[in-house]
């Protein structure tokens, strides 16, 4: 139980920090500089901070690395309860980690065209047209990769109600976060942001369970409390 403890910690340690750089870059960063339906303003928003924006690129790059290892610490923390979804949960991280860095093609391809239109035989118009396109190509990508993220949360808030180590009521909130957030920023993309922000779960379930993971670790069960492994 003390190595399960440790592990829980590790991956609550490093869910943080993924949970930080992804904050940085969607809020920090990506928000003051994308601005939907406005080429001129966003194409001079990546001109005025270029710096900033390849911050963001690099952030991405390490979030989607941690973000692998996170799955993986899971996997050998939950295997017991369910071998098969501890697979599939691994599976869906991997696909959601891969998505965003190949998203992040969309992300440097903005840079460029708008810091140095010249070298692709742009004006100034098509160039700041371009970013644009680029930049919300980016945003919308991550929506997508987000629906895989949603598929971790809905097989981690399962084996989390099925596992002795965790609240059963955390287990229950990942899967309903996980079913909301998805049918929200997926099903209905083009919902007023008002709207968005007014039906999507707060993310009570991932802060609980990282809070838990780093400062609790696992619970320690009884042992008639232990779920069985799966065959």
């Amino acid at each position: 139980m003390i190595a399960a403890k440790r592990l829980a910690r590790a991956a609550g340690a490093l869910y943080l920090l993924m949970t930080v750089l992804g904050g940085i870059t969607l809020v920090g960063v990506r928000a003051g500089i994308r601005v939907p339906g406005v080429a001129t303003a966003t194409a001079q928003n990546i001109t005025a901070n270029p710096t900033l924006f390849r911050f963001s690129l690099v952030a991405d790059i390490a979030m989607a690395t941690i973000f692998v290892f996170v799955g993986v610490t899971l996997y050998l923390l939950l295997r017991h309860v369910d071998r098969h979804a501890a697979g599939a949960l691994v599976v869906f991280v991997a696909v959601g980690a891969g998505m965003i860095l190949v998203n992040l093609a969309f992300h440097h391809a903005a840079l460029l065209v708008a810091t140095d239109p010249a070298a692709y035989a742009l004006d100034a118009h098509s160039s700041d047209g371009l970013a644009l396109l680029l930049v919300d190509m980016h945003h919308h990508g991550y929506t997508i990769a987000g629906v895989f993220f949603g598929q971790c949360l809905f097989l981690l808030g399962y084996l989390a109600y099925h596992s002795s180590r965790f609240p059963r009521v955390l287990g229950i909130l990942l899967v309903v976060s996980s079913v909301v957030s998805t049918l929200v920023g997926f099903g209905w993309p083009d919902l007023p942001a008002v709207v968005h922000k007014i039906i999507a779960p707060p993310p009570v379930a991932d802060f609980w369970m990282v809070l838990y993971l780093v400062t609790k670790g696992v619970r320690v069960p009884r042992p008639d409390q232990l779920a069985p492994a799966a065959v």
